[in-house]
């Protein structure tokens, strides 16, 4: 097991602290860059972009959505510029809203799954060397549900297999709702609506989010409903396989037009905050309070906007340390409402929108947005999805300050691989900043499989700690900032034997044979071992001064032993390497 550092040159331009806030600067570079001809077209409300590195190259690339009669298309970065590439994937040229990567089996490269509004949804595999298969129907996702929108991955029941949430946006037909796909770890999935405690109803659902709302180490759910009569839901996971609808005592059951999920830690508590775009009445600002009830603070902060806004995403455009907000809108002019928003995060969880940031012609029919990183410079990049005759914007981060950065990709290994689910926490000069792992988020969005921190003049980090859904925690000291960093589930724990520590296992990481030493006056000692999903795998009575426990014949990964005599309890983690 190791960690894996790519890291990347970078120029600094002076070595004094900054005092003043940066200037923020984009440009549009679309056409420049190689995306000419991506429009969606004029399909119904939009589809969905993706700025996710399909090709597992270390470039994050272009996925674009189609309205019905036009192709799904892919844009390849070959180190900073994009290129038109036919994946061979067998489209059924309908009206396509998600287009999502996702390693559903664990094989480490990425599928694709599509939802459509007018044919259906598709699951293409991947065979490691970008050939794809349709494999929709043998999978058990087959529906002629021709209503589907939002796709949303996530391990519902943690597993360490991504599960699906489907959104449906139907008025007319219960029938048409939304659903919950169980993946079994077999290439198949199974929908588990019904038994999960879902509701099974018309809800003109746009999209969905799956997050940990409270913190407890289990996936929630956040709807956005389209239609006042339809409240937004919000889906406690239970962590038994089953789900509470908890909107109205959490205060998250928004009555409006809602449009997208935008998920993330504006104000860096550690409790993750949610943002809705809505129409001309206003957009919601979801603070999580940090004790089951969320405040609406979009009208104190400055993110109302009060237009037709669609796609949202949360981003440290300038890496000052502080979450920033860019929101799309399909209002094109600007003498009556906001056509788009860059939000500017003052620090104090207070928005504005600055001047010269480049945004000034930003009046395209605007739906999905996403953030990636077209040179792996440290510095997020925007892609926007625009209805015809507008191709995609290609919003080209220019900040002419140079902050420090680093940048993390998660690789599970008890948990699913993508480690979808997992907060990733840092600590510079004690200031914490976290993030949450998603698998499509926003409006039909999809952002890089890399989580960005910007720590401003900062020259060194405190540490990065990620929180995995197994319950794994990894925790990388003094990580080399201005970099790119993979980190491998179970790599980093701290694993040495604390103090107060009655019984000694060792070594640790083991390949196979565990050896135990007690406390002289014992003689026996019951330890038991197992794994992360609590099976007892190991139980036995043996000599405290000398057993030993065979692990050889499991799995690589992470173990939890216990140790008792009389009174005396210890439980300790274990590594199989």
């Amino acid at each position: 097991m190791r960690i894996l550092f790519h890291c990347i040159a970078i120029v600094f331009l002076s070595l004094t602290y900054h005092v003043a806030p940066a200037q923020i600067l984009f440009s549009e570079q679309a056409a420049a860059l190689g995306c000419s001809g991506s429009s969606f077209g004029n399909g119904t409300l939009g589809g969905g972009i993706s700025f996710f590195d399909f090709d597992n190259d270390g470039w994050d690339d272009i996925t674009v959505s189609s309205e019905e009669g036009q192709p799904v298309r892919f844009y390849k970065n070959t180190e900073g510029t994009f290129t038109q590439v036919d994946l061979g994937i067998p489209d059924h040229m309908g009206e396509i809203k998600s287009v999502v990567w996702v390693d559903f089996d664990n094989d480490g490269d990425y599928d694709l799954y599509t939802s459509s509004n007018s044919d259906g949804r598709a699951l293409y595999e991947n065979d490691g060397a970008l050939n794809f298969t349709d494999i929709t129907v043998a999978a058990g996702l087959y529906s002629d549900q021709l209503h589907d929108w939002g796709a949303s991955w996530g391990d519902y029941n943690n597993d360490g297999w991504l599960d699906l949430f489907q959104t449906s946006r139907h008025d007319g037909d219960a029938s048409f709702h939304n659903k919950l796909y169980e993946n079994n770890g077999d290439g198949t999935f199974t929908n588990v609506t019904s038994q999960s405690g879902l509701i099974e109803d018309i809800y003109m659902s746009f999209c969905a989010s799956f997050f940990d709302y409270n913190n407890d180490g289990w996936q929630d759910i956040y709807i956005a409903d389209d239609r006042p009569q339809f409240a937004n839901l919000m889906y406690r996971n239970n962590g038994d396989g089953t789900y509470t609808e908890v909107g109205n005592s959490t205060g998250t059951d928004a009555a409006i037009n809602a449009m997208s999920t935008a998920i993330g830690d504006y104000d860096s508590d550690g409790w993750f905050d949610i943002y809705v775009t809505n129409t001309p009445e206003g957009n919601v600002f979801y603070r999580n309070n940090g004790n089951n009830t969320f405040t609406d603070v979009a009208p104190s902060n400055g993110t109302l906007m009060e237009t037709v806004a669609w796609g949202a995403v949360y981003l440290d455009a300038d890496n000052d340390g502080n979450l920033d907000l860019y929101v799309s809108s399909s209002w094109t002019n600007p003498d009556v409402a906001l056509t788009s928003a860059f939000y500017r995060n003052d620090g104090t969880g207070n928005y504005s929108i600055p001047e010269n940031a480049g945004f000034e012609n930003d009046d395209a029919v605007s739906f999905s947005n996403a953030i990636g990183d077209i040179d792996n410079d440290g510095y997020p990049d925007m892609v926007v999805l625009n209805f015809a005759p507008d191709d995609i914007y290609v919003w080209k981060n220019e900040c002419p300050t140079l902050y420090n950065w680093i940048k993390v990709k998660l690789e599970g290994t008890e948990s699913n691989r993508q480690g979808i689910g997992s907060v990733i926490e840092i600590s510079v000069n004690g200031e914490k900043q976290y993030n949450y792992t998603l698998c499509g988020e926003g409006y039909l969005g999809q952002n890089s499989s890399y989580e960005f921190f910007g720590i401003n003049d900062a020259e060194s980090i405190d540490y990065i700690k990620v929180t995995w859904l197994s319950g794994i925690v990894d925790v990388l000291e003094n990580p080399d900032i201005n970099s790119h960093i993979t980190i491998l589930e179970g790599s980093t724990l701290g694993l040495e034997t604390p103090d107060s520590s009655y019984f000694s296992l060792y070594p640790n990481p083991t390949s196979g044979i565990l050896q135990l030493r007690g406390p002289k006056h014992l003689n026996t000692i019951k330890a038991t071992i197992s794994d992360g999903q609590g099976r007892v795998l190991i139980s036995k009575t043996m000599d405290a001064q000398s057993g030993s426990l065979d692990m050889t014949g499991f799995s690589e990964g992470l173990y939890f032993v216990t140790l008792q005599n009389g009174s005396v309890t210890e439980v300790q983690k274990v590594i199989l390497k």
